[in-house]
């Protein structure tokens, strides 16, 4: 073996030594982060799921592992009602929000392009009711939906010679009262993610549309609609998600009556839990919401433009 080789393999661990420093293993900084999620997220989870082949009930007892939760909690009658009327207060709360929130952002890019001051008073406005909690909001809105004569809406209407309306009384007029104050809490969310998205759009696209004779709904359909593709979808995850585990607005609004009317999957799995002290149903319905919203969230990733390939 010459020295030329020796010296050679005698420099190759310096030289991943060098390496090593230069580009440290990421595991003890991630290991922290590991442990907290474990502790935190993925311990409970695994409880729950452990919780569902159980018949463990709050209220104490002998704790069985069984299957007949499972099947008992799935083949409730009511179980379907309230998959309905979680899928209609959840499909018209995020349209509601996508429309609107994108309507809000665009009326607020337009005014601050013009320099109006009324922009900044129409911004803040819609903030103020995302900043509002889910409870005070029910409140808030029990008392605007108030049939008595001095209700909010009520007193609008009888000032303007209109009878007056049964919000929370009218089994069919209840779940859109319901999902008005979603809407109202919720559109601001929606309208900071499509401000910032429409704000990131190249102003250049517009002129050049502008130059070609576009007008404003050309500009709309071809240009900031496909351009808010990503912001769209990943706006409608969110809110999904977030629509379907809304129970503290209801039940502060209509405590999910008249009847099962406004019973929604995350109210009725609280009833379940907390009225019911039945944990091992909740934890089947737990499981339940989970699965419908992953399911959801895969289907709308599915739509994600993907990336260019490389």
């Amino acid at each position: 073996m010459t020295n030329l080789s020796i010296a050679a393999e005698s420099a190759e661990p310096s030289r991943r030594r060098i390496a090593r420093r230069r580009h440290p293993s990421p595991a003890p900084w991630l290991l922290p982060l590991i442990l907290v999620l474990g502790v935190f997220y993925l311990y409970p989870l695994l409880d729950v799921f452990r919780f569902a082949f159980t018949n463990i009930s709050l209220v104490g007892g002998e704790e069985t592992y069984t299957l007949q939760t499972i099947v008992n909690t799935l083949s409730k009658p009511e179980l379907l009602q309230i998959l309905w009327v979680t899928f209609v207060f959840t499909g018209s709360s995020v349209v509601a929000q996508q429309m609107l929130g994108l309507f809000i952002a665009q009326v607020v890019v337009r005014s601050e392009s013009r320099g109006l001051v009324g922009s900044t008073i129409v911004r803040t406005t819609a903030l103020i009711a995302w900043v509002v909690p889910g409870i005070a909001g029910g409140i808030i809105w029990k008392m605007l939906f108030n049939e008595a004569p001095f209700g909010g809406l009520n007193s609008l209407l009888r000032m303007m010679g209109s009878p007056p309306v049964q919000w929370l009384s009218d089994p069919d007029m209840v779940m859109w009262s319901v999902v008005i104050s979603n809407v109202w809490r919720g559109t601001a969310f929606s309208m900071v993610v499509m401000y910032a998205a429409i704000k990131a759009i190249d102003p250049e696209l517009y002129e050049a549309a502008e130059m070609d004779g576009a007008n404003a709904w050309h500009r709309l359909r071809y240009i900031t609609l496909p351009q808010l593709r990503a912001a769209i979808l990943v706006n409608m995850i969110l809110i999904t998600i977030q629509t379907l585990n809304t129970f503290d607005a209801i039940i502060s609004l209509t405590g999910g009556g008249p009847g099962r009317a406004t019973e929604v999957l995350s109210l009725y799995t609280f009833n379940v839990v907390f009225r019911n002290y039945d944990l091992a149903a909740g934890s089947v319905l737990s499981i339940l919401m989970l699965v419908i919203s992953l399911s959801l969230a895969l289907v709308y990733a599915r739509f994600l433009p993907k990336g260019e390939p490389a």
